[in-house]
Order: structure tokens, then C-alpha cells, then sequence
């Protein structure tokens, strides 16, 4: 059995020639197709006579005949692309001259533009109008009073807890932590951190419960929080401005301060 399996494939046809050649006579092939008796479709005849000057593969006519054809196609693809590339080298160009154009005319516009349109005195006066006011920092022995300290970033990290005991954080202005701080509705934990003390349901059930429901205008039973400085004029919502209120005085009150909501009532 060993000696007919090795008998089994002896010679192969050559691709190029046709005539059956020993296996000898082909490369072995590599990669996916190899195997020990797999070969390459060339005999060493075909692939010598390849490789001699003026002699196209198998010498055949043909085969001759397509290389030339082949050769004059690709002069001709050699020829397309070079007209080609002279429209494309000319589109460039073009296109490079309207880059030109159009930073002479942004540097005109930026210059001031024609001297019949030109008015760069507006224009200064309109950006100087547009620019949002000042805010005064605040000093920082105030913080340090507290024992707070801004962060690289100038602000100051708060964090809490929502009604459904969920944990979340925010970074604030120094100024709103001082307030927050000070009224009694946040505390300090690190010279950078603060913690709300209340989840709006606490808070609510808070004030309502310290005030004994009872509206602080007109002394009738409340289940409202109004703030004595208004949001609207840069109230908070803490311990310190808020109060009880019922929904009629809540409502009539607005947005109007403490004071001058009592003596339109009186």
C-alpha cells in the first residue's frame, strides 16, 4: 500500500506546454495550496524559456500578441493620466488663487473695509456694549473665614443627596457657597467641598415644620415656602430666606420683597 500511494500522482500537465512533465519538474507551492504533491502550473522548460529576452511565455503567437497589446494600453493609460494631472495641477492652482482673493478681503473687512463703509469707531463701541458686567470676586478672607478655598478652576465643589437618596456633585460659584454656607443650608467638609444638608423634600418638611404651618403673613394655615428675597433678585433657597406661606399670600407676593409686600397690605 505505501508504494502505490506514492505512485498514486507522477506527472502533471504544464500549463503552458500542455505536456505531461514528472512533478520534479514544478516549484512546490507554499501557503494555503502546499501539500507533497502540490505544484505550480509551470514545467522548468516553460519558466526558462520566460525568462529569455524577445521570447513571450509558451511561445506562442498569441501570448505575444497580448503582451503588445497590453503595453500599448498602458502607454495609453500613462498619457491619460498625465493629461490628468496637468487639469488637476491647473484646478489647484485656481483654486489657490481664490484662497488669495479671499484673505485680501478678509484682511480688508478686518482693516476696516472700503473708506466709504469703513466705521471702526461703531464697531468698538458696539463690542464694549456686548461685554457682560464685571463680577466682584469674593474676598478671600471671607472664605477662609468658613475655611473654604477656591480650585485651580476659581469655583467650589458642592455635592447632596436627590429625594431618592441618589448622591450627586456640582461645582458652584465661590459666592453662592459662602451663602449657602453661612444661612445654614450647607456646611463645610474640606477647604474645596461643601454638602447640602436637605433634599428638597427635607427641606420643604423642614420649614414647614419649624413655622408649625402657619403662614407668616397672615398667620392662616400654610403648606407653601416663599422666599423672603425673591429668587428673581438673587435669593437662595435656605434655612435663613425662607418662610411658610399659604398658596393666597404666596401667589400675591410674587416677586416683591419682604418689606414691601407687608406695607402694601397694611
Amino acid at each position: 500500500m505505501p508504494v502505490a500511494e506514492d505512485n498514486i500522482i507522477q506527472t502533471k500537465p504544464c500549463a503552458y506546454c500542455g505536456l505531461p512533465k514528472p512533478l520534479t519538474a514544478f516549484k512546490r507551492r507554499t501557503g494555503r495550496r502546499r501539500g507533497a504533491t502540490s505544484r505550480r502550473g509551470a514545467c522548468k522548460d516553460c519558466r526558462d524559456k520566460r525568462l529569455e529576452p524577445g521570447v513571450a511565455a509558451g511561445s506562442s503567437d498569441e501570448l505575444a500578441a497580448d503582451i503588445v497589446a497590453l503595453g500599448k494600453s498602458a502607454e495609453s493609460v500613462a498619457g491619460n493620466a498625465e493629461a490628468a494631472g496637468s487639469v488637476f495641477a491647473a484646478d489647484q492652482a485656481e483654486e489657490a488663487k481664490g484662497k488669495k482673493k479671499r484673505r485680501r478681503r478678509r484682511k480688508k473687512k478686518a482693516k476696516g473695509g472700503s473708506p466709504v463703509t469703513a466705521a471702526p469707531h461703531a464697531v468698538t463701541v458696539a463690542v464694549q456694549e456686548k461685554k457682560p458686567p464685571e463680577k466682584k470676586p469674593v474676598p478671600i478672607r471671607e472664605l477662609k473665614a468658613v475655611g473654604l478655598l477656591p480650585n485651580r478652576n476659581g469655583f467650589i465643589r458642592m455635592r447632596g443627596k436627590t429625594d431618592n437618596g441618589r448622591k450627586w456633585h456640582q461645582e458652584v460659584e465661590p459666592e453662592l457657597a459662602l451663602t449657602l454656607v453661612k444661612e445654614r443650608a450647607a456646611v463645610v467638609v474640606n477647604r474645596y467641598t461643601i454638602r447640602r444638608l436637605y433634599s428638597n423634600k427635607e427641606f420643604r418638611q423642614l420649614i414647614l415644620e419649624r413655622d408649625n404651618y402657619t403662614c407668616r403673613f397672615c398667620g392662616q394655615y400654610g403648606d407653601t415656602i416663599d422666599h423672603m428675597l425673591p429668587r428673581a433678585k438673587g435669593g437662595h433657597t435656605t434655612p435663613d430666606n425662607c418662610v411658610c406661606a399659604c398658596m393666597l399670600c404666596n401667589q400675591s407676593k410674587a416677586d416683591r420683597d419682604m418689606d414691601e409686600f407687608i406695607t402694601s397690605r397694611i
